[in-house]
């Protein structure tokens, strides 16, 4: 088989960059390891930027998101016995939306502008300074080799186009925490999100509808999700998130889903190897106390998307050769409001890292500039900041 570009990995990272070469008049190819349900079923970001909403609205893919999603204008921050509402569209002129990636992963199936060949085993990617191409075996066991001018890395942390790419640097902060998370089959207790800063841990009230509500808890690296049970999750649940505090109430219900997440930073550099380039996860990884995952997997794809059309239709091949340095710049911003999210609101069990916490948290929430500074990075920065 022949194409212009192959894509590694069919989650929203690859399907998205599919969809914007097709509309710019480049032919693609996607390869997936996983079965399409399974990929439709990943339960991961559920925070959309403003500047990711209006990518995603200005190439066709925004009605259903307008339609079924949520606009958020901020998010509270919660001290024991305290809470503030940080007002984005206030501070910083954008909101956010709650509109998790499956419902993303639903568009873009739908858009029907990408060909997948699902359960791919055996991908290999070959040749990549000069003539790229991909040899795998597909869904029915046939030995398949595709050709193409460019591959794309959109494979996350585990595909083989990480390790293909032989980075000049990786840079890596492992945490000393993971998240409990859950989904529950009830009504959110609160209009908008709850990130908590409690001396038992951090607690997190999120959400995925009107009907779906999706919450955190701060655990110890290897808890097992079998050590709670739902009726102990409810309960740390309203005590770090303050049930009862000035009438406000946590609501529990059906636990349809938990898990537990790891959390680390992880960047790679550079994003390119020859005629291969890694967008989303393939290059780098953040804690999700910040929403950054899916919205940087977005503007990397839609940077690369610019420099491949330019590079295969245009001959220009400018783009393609800044597309590393122009998406890390916006990747080490976001990697360190993760960071700075992250290491404010967890406990770590050091009383001197409590108090300079709760110093930070009481000037973000007094302070117009530190909460405009928060706002900012996180109702999303430009593509191509």
């Amino acid at each position: 088989m022949r194409t212009q570009v192959a894509i590694i990995g069919a989650g929203p990272a690859g399907l998205l960059l599919a969809h914007l070469l097709h509309r710019g008049g480049v032919d693609a190819v996607v390869i997936e390891t996983r079965s399409q349900e399974y990929v439709a079923a990943r339960i991961r970001a559920g925070i959309l930027e403003s500047s990711s909403v209006d990518l995603l609205e200005s190439v066709g893919l925004g009605e259903r998101l307008r339609a079924e999603g949520h606009e958020h204008r901020g998010i509270y921050l919660q001290l024991p016995g305290e809470r503030h509402h940080l007002d984005f569209v206030d501070l910083a002129g954008r909101s956010v939306w709650v509109y998790g990636q499956t419902e993303v992963q639903k568009d873009l199936v739908a858009a029907g502008t990408a060909q997948v060949f699902y359960e791919a085993s055996q991908v290999e990617l070959h040749s990549l300074q000069d003539r790229p191409y991909v040899t795998f075996t597909d869904s029915s066991g046939a030995a398949q080799r595709l050709d193409a001018d460019v591959i794309a890395g959109c494979d996350g942390s585990f595909g083989p186009s990480r390790a293909a790419a032989t980075p000049g640097e990786r840079y890596e902060r492992v945490y000393p925490y993971s998240w409990l998370g859950i989904l529950a089959d009830v009504a959110p207790s609160t209009d908008e999100l709850i990130y908590a800063w409690h001396p038992g841990g951090f607690a997190l009230h999120s959400m995925r509808s009107e009907t779906v509500s999706r919450l955190y808890l701060q655990v110890p690296n290897g808890t097992d999700p079998a050590d709670w049970p739902d009726d102990r999750i409810w309960a740390e649940l309203a005590t770090r998130l303050g049930h009862g505090q000035d009438g406000w109430k946590l609501t529990p219900g059906p636990v349809t889903d938990k898990s537990v997440l790891p959390m680390r930073s992880y960047v790679q550099t550079p994003m390119r190897r020859g005629r291969l380039f890694l967008a989303g996860d393939a290059a780098h990884i953040v804690p999700p106390t910040g929403a950054k995952g899916l919205n940087l997997a977005v503007a990397d794809v839609a940077l690369l998307s610019r420099a491949l059309v330019a590079l295969l239709i245009d001959g220009d091949a400018r783009l393609a050769d800044s597309y590393s340095d122009d998406a890390l710049r916006r990747v080490w911003r976001c990697t360190h409001f993760s960071w700075w999210m992250t290491t404010m609101l967890h406990a770590s069990g050091d009383p001197f890292d409590a108090q300079l916490q709760l110093s930070q948290l009481r000037w973000v929430t007094s302070s117009e500039a530190g909460a405009t500074g928060l706002a900012e990075n996180y109702a999303g920065l430009p593509i191509g900041f």
